[in-house]
């Protein structure tokens, strides 16, 4: 499983002109899931995400949460993040997990989110989409269940 976050002052997500969501402060995550992942994985992964101190406080240091600061979660699936480029120039995405069950963590995940964050708003699972964000910093955070869990 990879989280891509990147802390945002703004961020939208459309597919076919539809806003599907949009935050403030806080972060919008690209979620990739692999077939071996699994519930406690995610877990894991939720608790790591929402509790990192990556926004300033009143001294200017990295020390506060997404909590902390009242911030959004902006949640997109993004299989690409499991881009096998060894090979050619063309990405191999067999690492990536099944459509299927993929889609079913990326909404378990949503749900662990929400228990946590007051905002959190998703993009489509295997919709096609825009993302426009302004990252802030630009702070922005690869977290690896093969690192993390």
């Amino acid at each position: 499983m990879k989280f891509m976050i990147q802390r945002v002052t703004e961020a939208t997500v459309t597919s076919e002109g539809k806003e599907l969501g949009s935050i403030g402060k806080g972060f919008v995550v690209l979620i990739s899931v692999a077939d071996t992942d699994t519930l406690p994985m995610a877990e894991k992964m939720v608790n790591k995400m929402t509790s990192m101190r990556i926004f300033e406080d009143e001294n200017g240091k990295t020390n506060l949460s997404l909590k902390d600061v009242d911030g959004s979660l902006l949640l997109v699936s993004q299989f690409t993040l499991y881009a096998n480029c060894k090979k050619g120039n063309r990405p191999s995405f067999i690492e990536a997990g099944s459509p299927e069950f993929a889609e079913d963590m990326y909404n378990k995940i949503i749900d662990m989110c929400k228990e946590k964050i007051s905002n959190v708003q998703t993009g489509s699972f295997g919709a096609d989409m825009q993302i426009a964000l302004v990252n802030d910093g630009p702070f922005t955070i690869m977290l690896d269940s093969d690192v993390i869990c």
